[in-house]
């Protein structure tokens, strides 16, 4: 049997009574096998017989969970039992644990196969491991947690917006002891309301003290540094591995409060000023008015300083799939100036504005607004005579270098950012989706482009 050693945060984690906890963090920083050691006690010590191991499938559970070293059948030996096809009463692949109050039965489920985690769910349970719970089936997520008193899960930093990010794990908090481990960028993500007792850890390679230095400098060493496999893994942070957009897009270095714009960034030039100053300003407007798809209505302003820097200052979105009263054209018109006028008064004027040039039913009822109440705004159907690849382009040259930020309360374009991706059969196409306020943003600075960053041919 291999010794198990633990660094002082594992100790507290296997101390703590809370009644869910997620385990989150960088590659072999032994989350599972410290996990799974915890888990068995806690079934051991449940007054219900049966629970639950649950992972991606069957082989990969034998392998990463029950049969590995430090597994639960070397750390346990002959107080574990594992019948892969079944046994006796319980014809489910199943753990015994032979325990002084009685033999406990561990189903083992892998969340890929729905039908038979369906037939193991449908009476309460004592404990329920989910391992990788980022990649699971959500349906099985929220089916087994409602079942069960104690819930364990590990996670690999991954996409931000995945939905378990937001129905379970961001509703967890560090405790304050521990809170100090965890990254800054998964601290701001933890924002949901909190459930009592929830119990957030993060775990890097220094908690894992059965690795030696040596060891953590090799893992580091095999991971280029810069890739979103880097952040993932070796930095324990969360953002999609692979086929992001703008993959070089990083909150902590891209978004920045409006205090701290303010301390850098004038809101018009002044006199005599060394400081960087606004010196344009613009919107953009993108619609979709379908209540059958999440198309969404999405306006942006934006401002560009006098050093070619881009800022996304404002957005407002609407969704006419989850409003009781879809908004119209005309709905859409109204909302727009009142949102042009809360910017206007908050940083500056935006005269020449943007609206989706496919939307002419907007643009026609923007002109009608105009011609009865009149207003101060031009509006312009949007110029989009460059490609779509083009202003990427352009894009992931500004957040290179530093020449685009973007406010921290515009978190809806932050997700896009996020999650927008190239299509998985074309290598040179972005997805139609998760990009309305990317295209709002990009109708916006589409007629300014030479004002940003360094100067670009726009012709053509």
């Amino acid at each position: 049997m291999s010794e198990l050693i633990l660094s002082p945060k594992y100790k507290a984690f296997l101390r703590s009574p809370a009644p869910v906890e997620f385990l989150e963090g960088t590659t072999a920083a032994g989350k599972t096998t410290v996990g799974i050691f915890k888990f068995i006690l806690k079934c051991a010590e449940s007054p219900k017989k049966i629970h639950i191991l649950s992972g991606l499938d069957l082989g990969t559970i034998e392998k990463n969970i029950i049969n590995k070293e430090l597994g639960i059948l070397d750390d346990f030996g002959i107080l574990t039992e594992y019948n892969a096809r079944g046994k006796g009463a319980y014809s489910l692949p199943h753990i015994v644990l032979h325990t002084g109050a009685g033999d406990k039965i561990i189903y083992v489920l892998g969340y890929d196969n729905k039908a038979r985690w369906k037939k193991a769910l449908g009476g309460q349970y004592g404990c329920l491991y989910i391992d990788e719970i980022n990649i699971a089936d959500m349906e099985y997520v929220r089916e087994a947690s409602m079942r069960c008193d104690y819930l364990l899960a590990t996670l690999n930093p991954d996409d931000p917006n995945l939905p378990v990010y937001k129905e379970y794990v961001n509703c967890s908090r560090p405790l304050p002891e521990w809170a100090q481990d965890t990254p800054l960028e998964i601290l701001n993500m933890l924002t949901e309301e909190p459930k009592p007792g929830w119990v957030h850890w993060f775990f890097s390679f220094c908690h894992n003290a059965g690795l030696t230095p040596e060891k953590i400098n090799q893992i580091k060493r095999n991971v280029p540094k810069g890739t979103k496999l880097y952040k993932n893994k070796i930095l324990g942070l969360r953002g999609r591995a692979t086929g992001l957009v703008f993959s070089n897009f990083e909150r902590s270095r891209h978004v920045m409060t409006e205090r701290e714009l303010r301390s850098k960034i004038s809101l018009a030039p002044q006199r005599g000023q060394t400081k960087e100053s606004f010196v344009q300003y613009s919107a953009g407007l993108d619609t979709a008015y379908s209540q059958q798809s999440p198309d969404t209505i999405a306006m942006s302003f934006i401002g560009i300083t006098d050093r070619g820097r881009l800022v996304v200052l404002e957005e407002q979105v609407y969704n006419n799939a989850s409003l009781r009263t879809p908004l119209a054209p005309s709905d859409t018109a109204v909302r727009f100036v009142e949102f042009l006028n809360r910017c206007q008064a908050r940083w500056g004027l935006a005269r020449n504005v943007f609206i989706d040039s496919a939307d002419q039913a907007t643009i026609t009822e923007l002109a009608k607004y105009k011609r009865e109440k009149g207003s101060v705004y031009i509006f312009n159907a949007a110029w989009k005579k460059m490609k779509i690849i083009d202003r990427i382009h352009l894009q992931l040259g500004w957040l290179a270098a530093d020449q685009m930020a973007i406010l921290c309360h515009c978190e809806q374009y932050i997700a896009e950012l996020e999650l927008y991706s190239w299509k998985e059969d074309r290598d040179n196409e972005p997805e139609d989706g998760h990009d309305h306020l990317i295209n709002s943003v990009q109708y916006a600075f589409l007629p300014f482009v030479a004002q940003i960053g360094a100067k670009h041919d726009i012709t053509g």
